[in-house]
């Protein structure tokens, strides 16, 4: 402290030198006031930030068939739940399916649990009930989503690709469904849902189906086997739409996945022959030189 003083009351210190030395004192004032100065900037920032806001689950399409039945009438449905959040999975929907008949009165009413809908995707969905007495109306409605947010980006979650996929009209009207799911993942899957919408030329959604796969290896897609039954007389099915996804009611198992990482696209070894002279190394030994 001694010799700060005495430097500061020579005008030039060092040859050089033509700025003010700044006593120590004053120097360790200033940086605590600047500390204190950031930590009061950062709690008010983050106290001002707003939430962010989530948009609620959109039920895009729905559609029902009433069919006679041994037993009374077969209810089915099939509809398509979007989720337009990029960050956060929607989990623990519940559907609920109810019927009236011509007076009104609720001849039908099932809960249907679902499978957590994917950030920024969509959740396509079906389902079957009886009714003793022929509903006349069919409406579906589901509880608000609880949300979590993912572990990975919206595009780490990738599809399950579905290949050699054949739709074949039965003699009852019914519809078959075949083909094979993949996994893009390194891990296998232990439970996929496989959903199948029918739609006519139009795009208009007539009905579907769901089945079930399980261990799903890289490598070695199962193949899937569906029925859709009940569609309207005279319906012209003109598309069929398949998709795959975890099952469950919670996003676990798809981010269990999408953190174990994806299959490489390409995995075949070059076949052609190396260069001779790397030009990268080249182009830099020149540039050097």
């Amino acid at each position: 402290m001694v010799r700060l003083a005495r430097v500061i009351s020579q005008p030039y210190p060092c040859s050089g030198y033509h700025g003010k030395v700044i006593p120590y004192r004053r120097t360790a004032s200033l940086l605590t006031l600047g500390a204190l100065g950031a930590i009061c900037l950062a709690g008010c920032s983050s106290e001002d930030r707003p939430a962010p806001q989530l948009k609620p689950l959109a039920l895009k399409e729905q559609v029902s068939n009433i069919v006679k039945s041994a037993d009374g009438y077969a209810v089915t449905w099939a509809g398509v739940l979007s989720n337009a959040n990029p960050w956060h999975f929607g989990e623990h929907v519940v559907a609920t399916i109810v019927g009236h008949d011509a007076k009104g009165a609720e001849v039908v009413r099932l809960e249907q649990p679902l499978d957590a809908v994917p950030p920024g995707g969509s959740l396509p969905f079906t389902g079957q009930a009886s009714a003793t007495e022929k509903p006349v109306k069919v409406t579906i409605q589901y509880r608000p989503a609880q949300w979590r947010p993912a572990a990975r980006i919206a595009s780490a979650f990738q599809r399950f690709p579905i290949t050699r996929a054949q739709t074949l009209r039965q003699k009852d009207g019914s519809y078959l469904i075949t083909g094979y799911v993949g996994n893009p993942y390194r891990l296998p899957a232990g439970s996929l849902v496989v959903n199948a919408l029918l739609r006519d030329k139009s795009g208009k959604l007539l009905g579907g189906g769901s089945t079930f796969v399980d261990d799903v290896k890289a490598g070695s897609p199962p193949r899937f086997i569906l029925t859709v039954s009940g569609l309207p007389h005279g319906a012209r099915v003109a598309k069929t739409e398949i998709t795959a996804r975890t099952w469950g009611s919670t996003g676990r198992p798809y981010e269990d996945l999408a953190l174990g990482g994806a299959v490489p696209v390409h995995t075949v070894k070059p076949k052609s022959e190396p260069f001779a002279v790397d030009r990268s190394t080249q182009i830099v030994t020149e540039h050097q030189q």
